[in-house]
């Protein structure tokens, strides 16, 4: 049958009632998950459920999405049922007393996606059976082909009391094909799970994994006020990353450039680069790891 998701074998639909009894309370960490056959971007969806004053703990998967946002207002988009594409709602910024959660302060929200990054490097290790690793900011890399991106996004608060919302999402490679891979505006080639010779492809226990370790990494992280470093965030994403120690150009979001080399994250999750005036730290940037 035209436009059935069971026509291509080697990329079944995700089972919405499955997932949600794996991940949604009373049994999983999540509030609510919603799998979307088609959007134009998770994070957008997302987004606009924060600003409609959605709880924390929403998820929402998309099997397709046609105008998936990237870095820079960069598109990014996959063949249906060929990768992940989820976006979870955080509100770190309010207290949870039942969980012994105080309110992270958000000069420590830089941290989220680095958190979330290092979740996906689990998931990926424990159910695909490859080392990956993370360049800064936000892309996971198997050898030196991208898999996966990373994209944190801000949502103000209604009113100057309430602090803002954070949405995460996470695009994964799952099972593309070489002639559906990306071009990468950043020079990286792309790869998917399937042609790095993933142990699994199968997407419903990635997700979960994924999840799981979203949900676990948040809960450490909250519980330390949103300190990384006693949460043990900091030392697990240093030992992830393959920028530190890595000569590397950082293309600012002002246009300006610097050269030097990667040292470490500082205590905000910024990284630090040796330049040649002495070391930086930056917030956000495009960056290229340098031979």
């Amino acid at each position: 049958m035209p436009g059935s998701p069971y026509t291509d074998l080697d990329r079944p639909p995700l089972s919405a009632a499955r997932l949600r009894r794996a991940l949604v309370a009373p049994y999983g960490p999540w509030a609510r998950l919603e799998v979307k056959a088609e959007t134009g971007s998770t994070n957008a969806d997302v987004a606009e459920a924060a600003r409609a004053g959605e709880p924390e703990g929403l998820v929402v998967v998309a099997e397709r999405q046609n105008a998936g946002r990237g870095r820079r207002g960069r598109v990014w988009q996959s063949p249906p049922r060929a990768g992940i594409a989820a976006s979870v709602l955080l509100r770190p910024g309010e207290a949870v007393t039942e969980r012994g959660w105080p309110a992270a302060p958000t000069s420590a929200y830089g941290w989220l996606p680095l958190l979330a990054g290092v979740a996906l490097v689990e998931a990926v290790a424990r159910l695909g059976e490859l080392e990956a690793t993370l360049k800064w900011p936000n892309d996971l890399l198997i050898g030196e082909a991208k898999c996966a991106g990373l994209l944190a996004e801000a949502v103000p608060g209604a009113g100057a009391e309430k602090p803002p919302a954070v949405v995460v999402g996470i695009g994964l490679n799952v099972t593309l094909r070489t002639d559906e891979l990306p071009e990468n505006p950043t020079g990286l080639p792309a790869t998917s799970l399937q042609l790095a010779g993933a142990a699994t492809t199968d997407r419903d226990p990635l997700l979960r994994a994924l999840l799981r370790s979203l949900a676990d990494w948040y809960d450490r992280w909250r519980t330390a006020g949103g300190d990384a470093a006693t949460s043990g965030l900091r030392e697990a994403y240093l030992a992830a990353c393959a920028t530190i120690d890595r000569p590397v150009r950082v293309l600012l979001p002002d246009g300006a450039e610097l050269t030097g080399t990667a040292t470490g994250v500082d205590l905000d999750g910024q990284l630090v680069v040796e330049t040649p005036d002495g070391p930086r730290s930056v917030a956000a940037g495009d960056l290229l790891h340098l031979r």
